[in-house]
């Protein structure tokens, strides 16, 4: 999914909390600014079923 919304790439090391723009740059600190969207689900992903299993394992 590809959204028109953007966050500053390096907002963890440069801001208090993310800074989002809709720009291809940081408004504030002038670093690039990368997709705010999470990646896509992929149905038939091969190693889901794993990842799934050792995230119940760690939440138990």
């Amino acid at each position: 999914m590809i959204s028109d919304i953007r966050v500053c790439a390096s907002w963890q090391e440069h801001h208090d909390g993310p800074v989002y723009t809709l720009a291809s740059t940081c408004p504030v600190c002038g670093s690039d600014a990368v997709n705010s969207a999470p990646a896509p689900y992929d149905p038939t992903d091969r190693y889901g079923e794993y990842r799934r299993a050792l995230k119940r394992r760690a939440h138990e």
